[in-house]
C-alpha cells in the first residue's frame, strides 16, 4: 500500500457505513450545509457585481471622467488647451462645452434644467448620448439651429414632443425700456434620450448646440470647461493630478470620483460585508462539522485504542481524523462550487422565467436602474469564497482530532 497510513484510515471512515446513523446525518448535514453557504455566497456577490456593473456602465456613459476649466469658469482660448490635453497618452477624447442652470417652459409647465452646449460629433467619444436617443438624433443639433434634445423624464414633465417648442430662461437679465427682464430663447425639441441610471440624468439634463449655447449664455466664443475622456476610469485621480502639475495654477480640475466616489465607495463596502455575514453560513455547517467529528472519535475510541497499542503515534491519529474532516469540507465546497457557478450563470433567465410564469415583475427600472436581475461571476469571489470555506472545515478539524490523539488505549479498552 503505498497510501499514507493516515490518509487511507480516514478515507475509509468517510466511506464506512456508520452504526450510528445519527452521526452519518450530521455529517450529511454539514457537507449540504456548507455547499449552501457556497451556494447563496456565490450567487449574491455575482448578483452585487451585475448592479455594480450596470451602475457604472450607466454613470461612466453620462458622467466624463475629468473636467478641465477654470477658476472663473470660463475658458477663452480653449482650443489651445484642447491641443495640449490631446498630447497625453492617458486621454482618448476632449470635447469643449458650456453649461448653465436655466428654466424649461412650455405650455404653463415649469422645469429646472441643466443645459450643456455640445458639439455632437466630439461628444460622442466622451458620452454615450448619442446611442441613448430615443427619438431623434444628437446630430440634429446644428449651429444656429437652436435645436434641444431633452431627458426622457423632463420630456414628459414639459409634455412635449419632437417639433415642439420650449422657452429657455436664463439666470442671467437684460436692460430693455420696459426695466429688467430676464433672458429667455425659443428652442425646438429635436430629441429625446433616456440613460436610465436613476441619477437623474433624464430628469435634469438638456443639450443644445455649442454656438447656440454661446449665444445664448453670452460667453462670445469662449466655453465653460472642456470634458476629457481617458483609457482608464479607475486612474482618474492620478491623471488629474499629472494635469494639476502640469497646467497653469488658474486652472480647475475635477473628476467624477468627487460626485459618485463615496458612492461606488459604499457599494465596495456593502459587498465586502456581505461577503463576511453569508460566511456566517458555511460557519455554522462548520459547526455542525465539528460536533459530527467530535462525536465520530468517541465512537471511534476502540479503534483509536486499538492503533494505538499497534504502534499508531499521536500524530497520525490526528492526521486520520484531519483527513476525514477535510474530505467532507472538500466535498462540500466542490458541490457548493459547482452548484454556485451554475446558479450565477443563469440567475438572469431563471428570474425571468419566474417572472413570466407567474406574471410578476421583482425589479423596476425606476428603483433599481435595471428591469432585469443582472449578474456577473468574478473567478476572484470564487477563489476567495472556495478557499474561506476549505481554510474553516479544516480548522474545524482540529479540536476533533486533537481530542483523538489524546485518547488513552487503556481507558478506551477497558469496558470492550
Amino acid at each position: 500500500m503505498f497510501r499514507p497510513v493516515a490518509f487511507f484510515i480516514g478515507l475509509r471512515y468517510t466511506r464506512a457505513k456508520r452504526r450510528n446513523h445519527f452521526i452519518s446525518f450530521i455529517s450529511l448535514m454539514s457537507m449540504l450545509g456548507i455547499a449552501l453557504g457556497i451556494i447563496v455566497l456565490i450567487t449574491v456577490l455575482s448578483v452585487m457585481n451585475g448592479f455594480d456593473r450596470e451602475i457604472k456602465k450607466r454613470v461612466f456613459s453620462m458622467v466624463p471622467a475629468i473636467t478641465v476649466g477654470s477658476m472663473t469658469n470660463f475658458v477663452s482660448n480653449w482650443q489651445s488647451l484642447e491641443t495640449i490635453l490631446q498630447k497625453s497618452p492617458h486621454i482618448t477624447a476632449v470635447a469643449p462645452f458650456v453649461s448653465g442652470q436655466v428654466l424649461l417652459t412650455s405650455s404653463g409647465l415649469v422645469q429646472p434644467a441643466m443645459v450643456n452646449g455640445i458639439l455632437p460629433n466630439e461628444e460622442k467619444n466622451i458620452s454615450k448620448v448619442a446611442e441613448s436617443m430615443v427619438q431623434g438624433e444628437l446630430f440634429a443639433l446644428k449651429a444656429g439651429s437652436f435645436g434641444i434634445v431633452l431627458g426622457e423624464d423632463l420630456a414628459s414633465r414639459l409634455g412635449v414632443m419632437l417639433g415642439d417648442k420650449v422657452t429657455v430662461v436664463t439666470p442671467e437679465v437684460s436692460l430693455s425700456p420696459a426695466g429688467v427682464i430676464p433672458r429667455f430663447k425659443r428652442f425646438t425639441v429635436l430629441g429625446v434620450f433616456r440613460a436610465g441610471s436613476g441619477f437623474g440624468f433624464d430628469s435634469m439634463l438638456a443639450f443644445i448646440n455649442l454656438t447656440d449655447a454661446q449665444k445664448l449664455f453670452e460667453m462670445g466664443s469662449a466655453v465653460t470647461a472642456l470634458h476629457v475622456n481617458i483609457r482608464d476610469v479607475y486612474a482618474a485621480q492620478q491623471v488629474t493630478q499629472q494635469l494639476v502639475q502640469q497646467l497653469t495654477p488658474t486652472a480647475r480640475i475635477t473628476n467624477w470620483t468627487e460626485q459618485f466616489g463615496a458612492f461606488f465607495q459604499a457599494i465596495s463596502l456593502e459587498k465586502t460585508m456581505m461577503f463576511f455575514i453569508l460566511l456566517l453560513i458555511i460557519a455554522v455547517a462548520v459547526f455542525n462539522l465539528i460536533c459530527s467529528l467530535v462525536m465520530v472519535v468517541n465512537e471511534k475510541e476502540a479503534d483509536i485504542a486499538i492503533l494505538r497499542t499497534i504502534g499508531a503515534t499521536p500524530r497520525m491519529i490526528m492526521a486520520i481524523f484531519i483527513v476525514q474532516g477535510a474530505t467532507i469540507g472538500v466535498v462540500g465546497t466542490l458541490l457548493g462550487l459547482m452548484g454556485g457557478i451554475a446558479l450565477a450563470l443563469n440567475v438572469t433567465e431563471l428570474v425571468t422565467w419566474i417572472e413570466h410564469i407567474f406574471h410578476v415583475q421583482f425589479l423596476s427600472s425606476s428603483v433599481y436602474f435595471v428591469n432585469y436581475l443582472p449578474s456577473e461571476l468574478q473567478v476572484s469571489d470564487v477563489l476567495r469564497i472556495s478557499l474561506s470555506a476549505l481554510g474553516l472545515s479544516l480548522l474545524a478539524t482540529l479540536y476533533p482530532a486533537y481530542r483523538a490523539s489524546r485518547t488513552e488505549p487503556v481507558e478506551a479498552l477497558r469496558y470492550e
